[in-house]
């Protein structure tokens, strides 16, 4: 692959509304806590599970990320680089494979402009240090 075709589509959630969890980095966390009005320990102790090395938002029992309202994302503002840099993760654009898989609920894969293969694999770069 020398590149890969991507563009959000306006009203799409589907991203969002897969199985698995949203990882954060601490940055991530002070943002959204700034953004929502509370204290960054204050966010935490509501919607953040923490273990010794990871960080990731807590999953609601009937839906699967508690800022995903009707309209869309709550605090797309300040999104985690997760879902920032969706779907360029490390996992996806290194399988042909995977793109594809992913394509199968996400309209906007293979839309847009052309993103260079390289620029795609620096975006998820930035993954892999959550």
């Amino acid at each position: 692959m020398t590149g890969l075709r991507f563009e959000c589509q306006p009203g799409c959630t589907n991203c969002c509304e897969q199985q698995g969890f949203v990882y954060l980095t601490e940055a991530d966390l002070e943002r959204i806590a700034e953004y929502v009005g509370m204290t960054a320990r204050e966010f935490e102790r509501r919607h953040v599970y923490r273990t010794k090395h990871l960080l990731r938002l807590r999953v609601p029992r009937h839906q699967q990320c508690h800022f995903l309202r009707e309209g869309g994302c709550s605090i797309h503002a300040v999104k985690p680089a997760q879902c920032r840099i969706f779907p360029f993760w490390p996992e996806l654009v290194d399988s042909k494979r995977e793109w594809k898989k992913t394509a199968s609920y996400c309209p906007g894969i293979g839309k847009g402009k052309l993103v260079q293969i390289e620029t795609a694999r620096e975006l998820a770069a930035e993954l892999k240090v959550i």
